[in-house]
């Protein structure tokens, strides 16, 4: 017996790892190193194409408390994590290449699982079968998705660039973190003063885009919560001012002031070489992302070892087509799981696989399927997806906002927060306890 798991990004890099702890061989099918798509740069699994930030750690947090259910899930790739996290603040973030390589290394050696380098066009039907393939799904497997289910949608996402850190001039940035979260040394920040904003601003709005090669994009959808900088600065002067270069919770040491504007940098690597324009994902020519990110006092002299791209991402319609175990409604063999499924973010991603990896196991051995409590943020994305009553499905990330309420909802956002929390961690503990066979 075994089952099939097609796609070795995070979903199916943690599916194919929850499958083989129980014992169960897993064929993984990956089409690297003899295809790539446009986002990615490497020939390893679980490659981190936007961010290397994981976001926030706390509890409290919605993004914090899905890390902490995962870690009671036994996650595979949280241990990847916390082995080669870099510092940034309150945020969980790693040196990519370091946690790829991690990755890769645990998967290839598995003795459960089998790797297969090729690329699948259509999906196989000889046992239970999870498809993990991702936002960037290739497009003869993508047209094999949308006839079988005659419903799927497609948006733009978009990656920040990363420069060298000897290439910042220490003389115009300062080294904080907001509001004293972390060390000092966790974020780099570039301050502007209200001139060089506006110049900075007013270059960026004319700045030239680059084409967006074999996409439709005659009426082309950009998701919020990776909006180039260009498309959001076109909203006005002072949304990236109350965006990605917030000022608030700073304060440069030169001048004891708040400055007008600030671009933070955070650490890409864990030797701390390069840093990551944070909140500045751009679909910018390259020449024209030197020039008008040099604008930035601190960045005038800005090596760029990798720019910002755009690329497409594609999604299903889960609400139509998936059940709350992220199996597919009218063919309970077959799953999916990860960004193509609708949950956004990485750990998102992550977490769906393991659902589908439990479930999948589930469904080899003629189990009932698992169903996750709703009052987990867990539980809570996968009925977000596999909800009937939402019209226009769109991507979602963990927000408490997909949580049923307290019953005592406190006023202070810290304290419903942790509320939230300590419910969940209590419920998904009871479902474990209640399920040690799983």
């Amino acid at each position: 017996m075994y089952i099939n798991v097609i796609g070795a990004g995070l979903a199916g890099c943690e599916a194919a790892m929850q499958i083989a702890s129980r014992n169960i061989k897993v064929r993984l099918y990956e089409m690297k190193p003899h295809k790539r798509t446009p986002a990615h740069h490497t020939d390893m699994f679980g490659e981190l194409v936007c961010s290397n930030s994981l976001k926030a750690m706390r509890v409290e947090s919605a993004a914090g408390l899905l890390k902490e259910e995962m870690r009671h899930l036994n996650s595979f790739l949280m241990k990847c994590a916390d082995k080669c996290r870099v510092p940034a603040g309150g945020a969980l973030a790693v040196d990519r290449e370091l946690f790829a390589s991690f990755v890769t290394e645990e998967i290839k050696n598995n003795p459960y699982i089998e790797v297969i380098s090729e690329e699948i066009t259509e999906i196989p039907d000889d046992s239970v079968t999870v498809v993990a393939t991702g936002p960037l799904t290739s497009d003869a497997l993508a047209n094999s998705i949308s006839r079988m289910f005659g419903d799927s949608l497609s948006f733009f996402d978009a990656a920040a660039p990363i420069i060298t850190s000897e290439s910042i001039d220490m003389d115009f940035a300062f080294c904080a973190s907001r509001y004293d979260r972390g060390d000092d040394s966790d974020y780099i920040n570039c301050p502007m003063n209200k001139e060089e904003y506006e110049l900075f601003y007013n270059e960026l709005l004319s700045a030239q885009r680059a084409p967006l090669h074999d996409f439709d994009v005659s009426n082309p959808k950009v998701y919020e919560g990776c909006m180039p900088v260009e498309v959001m600065a076109q909203r006005g002067e002072g949304t990236l001012r109350f965006g990605p270069m917030k000022p608030v919770g700073l304060v440069n040491p030169r001048t004891g002031h708040r400055p007008w504007a600030v671009l933070q940098l955070r650490k890409e690597n864990s030797l701390g070489t390069m840093y990551n324009l944070v909140g500045f994902q751009t679909n910018l020519k390259f020449s024209e992302q030197k020039r008008v990110f040099s604008l930035i006092p601190s960045l005038h002299n800005a090596d760029f070892v990798r720019y910002g791209v755009m690329h497409r991402n594609t999604f299903i319609c889960s609400s139509k087509i998936l059940n709350a175990d992220f199996s597919v409604k009218d063919n309970k063999s077959l799953f999916f799981a990860g960004q193509i499924t609708g949950v956004e973010g990485y750990m998102e991603s992550a977490s769906s696989g393991i659902v589908a990896g439990i479930n999948a196991c589930r469904r080899l051995q003629n189990k009932p399927a698992l169903f996750f409590p709703k009052d987990t943020m867990i539980g809570a994305l996968c009925a977000y997806i596999s909800d009937p009553t939402v019209k226009k499905f769109q991507p979602m990330g963990a927000n408490f906002g997909i949580l049923p309420e307290l019953e005592n909802r406190p006023k202070d956002k810290k304290e419903r927060g942790a509320l939230f929390a300590a419910r969940a961690i209590e419920s998904l503990d009871k479902f474990i306890e209640n399920n040690t066979e799983a």
